[in-house]
């Protein structure tokens, strides 16, 4: 079961809001001209930390072994990155009709004030009328999070995992949960959905990294993190593997398969490293990503990335 929190209808925001502001609003916004959507342009986040406490800033750069001086961590506060963030994916036209957030919504255990916070700041993106899918990661508790979303069916919990098919690609959402492990059940059903769909590429996504990583960082990666890229790279159809965790952006490949280290939309670990989003366009023969910083006079702004698709 994926979780997926589809988009505020306009009938249903209007219906709300009309309790408050009377026949007055229909006036001024309901003629206002409707967005487009693309159902190619996905926004990627990742890591987004949100903290029961919109006003509190953490130093991601304070860490066992950290180089950095401890008069010199920059603070940062992920509420306020969440909200530019989704500003500027709002205000893109076309809207993606899609945002994939790719674990660890919350700050640190994944609490029920926290995810009440980040429900509260992810609110605009659905009244936007994008789709939203998560996935689960190390910081996030599933039975706090599925406490604070009623539609989901006792028989639906478990392991969230999904298939999002769009023209022109299938996006393949997996459950690294919280120690990164990947159980056998799963990857029977990674590839069975791969084989199922080979008239498409197919892009994976977890949130935590398959292999060890050499960013400022480190991190160990998956326990199965060989097999599951073994399994994709068997599927000629399947071309990359998206994560977080890492919080660093960065691509490797491991032939034939592209690996991408999406950015935070918090915090990041290096001094002065880039956090924010990803744009992700796809056509029928490459998903092109580029980099959207918080900081948009990063000097990593703007950065992109090209998968090829076909071939």
């Amino acid at each position: 079961m994926p979780v997926t929190l589809a988009p505020i209808t306009r009938r249903n925001f209007i219906r709300g809001s009309l309790a408050f502001t009377g026949g007055a609003w229909i006036k001024s916004h309901v003629v206002a001209k409707q967005p487009t959507f693309d159902s190619n342009r996905v926004a990627l986040l990742a890591d987004t930390h949100i903290s029961d406490d919109p006003k509190h800033s953490y130093p991601g750069t304070k860490w066992p072994g950290s180089p950095v001086k401890e008069e010199e961590h920059e603070w940062v506060n992920m509420a306020d990155c969440l909200v530019q963030s989704a500003k500027e994916v709002i205000g893109l036209n076309p809207r993606p009709a899609n945002l994939i957030i790719n674990g660890d919504c919350a700050l640190s255990r994944g609490t029920e004030a926290e995810y009440k916070e980040f429900l509260r700041l992810i609110e605009p993106i659905r009244k936007a009328g994008i789709t939203i899918h998560i996935t689960i990661g190390n910081h996030d508790t599933r039975e706090k999070l599925w406490k604070l979303l009623p539609f989901i069916k006792k028989e639906q919990l478990g392991i969230h995992a999904d298939v999002l098919e769009l023209p022109h690609a299938n996006l393949i959402l997996l459950d690294s949960g919280k120690r990164g492990t990947m159980e056998d059940k799963q990857l029977e059903w990674l590839a069975q959905q791969l084989d199922q769909r080979k008239d498409k590429p197919a892009l994976v996504f977890a949130h935590y990294n398959p292999l060890p990583t050499r960013g400022i960082r480190p991190s160990r990666g998956m326990p199965e993190g060989r097999k599951l890229l073994k399994l994709i790279a068997q599927r000629k159809h399947a071309k990359a593997f998206l994560h977080g965790h890492t919080h660093e952006w960065q691509q490797r490949v491991e032939e034939p398969i592209h690996i991408i280290s999406q950015p935070p939309v918090s915090y990041y670990f290096g001094k002065g490293h880039a956090h924010g989003w990803v744009d992700m366009n796809l056509t029928e023969t490459t998903a092109d990503l580029e980099l959207r910083c918080i900081d948009p006079k990063h000097t990593q702004n703007g950065d992109r990335i090209q998968i090829f698709l076909k071939g």
